[in-house]
């Protein structure tokens, strides 16, 4: 069952109006803005290598063209997506819609590609950048617009603008350019107005085993963040992420990355199948990110459990609600997705700091829930995904011989799953907090051309406790 945050309002014409002025140059300008102030501090400060641009490096980016490059997971399934929602939010806080500012995202990322790298443009990186920040983009911008007020003074409002520029620094420098950031106005604003927003929290303990054959295992602590947005269960005259969803765990234990998962669903289009006394299903068009990280547990095995991560994914999906029992709240949920871009584990390709195989493929996720009077929900989902790495090296070639920055390929000649089933449990303690058990069984299965088939098991435990706002 959803626990509301506020009560729903739709947003003012006035604000609408306001800021839904479209200010190409001024979006433009940030895009460009940007990518110059961070090739400078690569270029000055930090001294990073492939900063150092001159006229024959553009020159021979252009004449070579796009590959594959070997920058290590966090940065090309996560950190890129992240910088194309920069990218995206220049022109959303300029007035641009959704489609708009995407075209912004993919322009920033050619920019920086073509011109601002001495490495070769590359492929996978134009691919996430402007797709995976598409996703964010929509979504820290939404984030964003409950936290602004242009009603309120005094230390309210730069505590709101401070967090508006902390979730959206592009939208935050529009505020500030436009004289926003200080503007009373009678009206609060926001372009969405006030939705139906749940968000949950939970903190615990978090152990994590491979079984490979020798089981390996770790113990730490846990924190878990929820957001549904937007009506799930409606879907008359909407608007791309009028409805999204996103769920993340930090994980603080010993040899383990802090960010250990993300999941953002965000729904493009929707319409109504069926709407009766009894059931309630539609049926929307879905964009997909999904991010799993894990390194090795302990040196007792020595073997990482899995890493996967797709930002570029869309597909199609059903969303079911039974109303036969007033007492109980029970929802089910259908999705397919064809994936652009992915990555997965690799078992061989150890190149640099990239250790996974890239790909394309598909995926799909299936669930349901059941709840008794918000005293009691129990919810399970699975999903799934196989990728096939298209562009193999040879067999018999040294991966050692090469410079790894000219070295042009997806990974192993491959096709791999990675599957993860969930399990969870919410018993209401006393007011809006839950005692939360959950169990994941993470699966990875990966067929190589030239080398033997590898399949590992982990599970994943969890006990928390969960605050429902």
């Amino acid at each position: 069952m959803r626990k509301q945050l506020s009560t729903i309002r739709p947003a003012d014409s006035i604000d609408i109006a306001y800021y839904g002025k479209r200010n190409w140059w001024s979006a433009a300008g940030q895009v460009v803005g940007l990518n110059m102030g961070i090739w400078a501090f690569d270029r000055y400060v930090t001294k990073s290598d492939f900063a150092y641009i001159n006229a024959r490096t553009i020159k021979a980016n252009f004449k070579h063209g796009f590959v594959w490059d070997n920058d290590q997971l966090g940065t090309n399934m996560f950190l890129h997506p992240y910088h194309g929602s920069m990218y995206f939010n220049a022109a959303r806080s300029n007035g641009f819609s959704y489609l708009g500012s995407s075209a912004f995202a993919l322009g920033g990322s050619l920019m920086w590609e073509m011109f601002l790298e001495n490495e070769y443009p590359s492929i996978n990186d134009v691919i996430a950048t402007p797709i995976g920040g598409t996703i964010f983009g929509e979504v820290f911008h939404r984030a964003s617009d409950m936290v602004i007020d242009d009603r309120k003074t005094g230390r309210e409002r730069v505590v709101r603008e401070v967090a508006a520029f902390l979730i959206t620094p592009t939208r935050g420098l529009s505020r500030l350019i436009n004289g926003d950031t200080w503007k009373k106005r009678s009206t609060s604003g926001r372009q969405h107005g006030i939705p139906n927003v749940s968000i949950e929290t939970s903190i615990g303990i978090r152990g994590l085993e491979l079984e490979d054959p020798i089981i390996d295992e770790g113990l730490g602590g846990a924190l878990m963040g929820s957001i549904e947005y937007g009506e799930r269960y409606e879907t008359d005259g909407l608007k791309p992420y009028d409805y999204f969803s996103l769920r993340a765990g930090l994980y603080l234990q010993k040899g383990q990355p802090i960010l250990g998962q993300i999941n953002v669903m965000g729904r493009i289009w929707g319409g109504d199948l069926v709407d009766n006394k009894t059931d309630y299903l539609n049926i929307g068009v879905y964009q997909h990110f999904d991010y799993y990280d894990s390194d090795t547990i302990s040196d007792v095995s020595n073997k990482i459990p899995y890493k996967f991560g797709t930002p570029a994914s869309f597909g199609v999906g059903l969303m079911h609600k039974s109303k036969r029992l007033n007492n109980w709240n029970i929802n089910s949920h259908a999705h397919f997705s064809g994936i652009i871009l992915g990555g997965s584990l690799s078992d061989h390709y150890v190149v640099d700091k990239r250790q996974y195989n890239l790909g394309s493929g598909f995926s799909w996720l299936a669930g349901g829930a059941i709840s008794y009077k918000d005293k009691i929900g129990v919810s399970m989902w699975h999903e799934g995904y196989r990728l096939f790495t298209w562009k193999g090296y040879p067999k018999n070639f040294n991966l050692d011989s090469v410079d790894e920055k000219k070295l042009n390929y997806q990974g192993d000649h491959s096709n791999a799953s990675f599957s993860t089933t969930n399990f969870k449990i919410d018993i209401k303690l006393k007011k809006q907090f839950y005692l939360t058990s959950m169990f994941t069984y993470y699966r990875r299965s990966t067929a190589y051309q030239d080398f033997k088939n590898v399949y590992s098991q982990t599970n994943d435990v969890k006990l928390m406790l969960t605050y429902k706002y």
